[in-house]
């Protein structure tokens, strides 16, 4: 049996973010919100020049991939350089 994507993204095929500027790092971004449907959870980024990312588990953003999202927060693991182990990095929707 072979998937057939209909023109949409792949979604076995991990998500890299190529365009935005290159000093694009995990820690840099804000959670926004977080989707839950029936076709998966969602976190919803934006980068400090206001730039809007939609992510799930598995997908990249600059230096950290989502591992994880939970009702309020999304944890990424980020590769501060090539070779060292990965530190986890939770971000936290604001509650004000």
């Amino acid at each position: 049996m072979t998937y057939d994507s209909k023109g949409r993204r792949d979604p076995y095929e991990p998500l890299e973010v190529t365009s935005g500027p290159k000093w694009l790092t995990v820690s840099s971004t804000r959670l926004t919100g977080i989707v839950w449907s029936q076709r998966g959870t969602y976190a919803l980024l934006e980068g400090s020049d206001g730039i809007g990312y939609i992510l799930r588990p598995g997908d990249t953003l600059g230096d950290g991939r989502l591992v994880e999202i939970g009702t309020e927060s999304a944890v990424f693991n980020v590769v501060s350089r090539p070779g060292s182990p990965p530190t986890r990095v939770t971000l936290r929707l604001k509650t004000d």
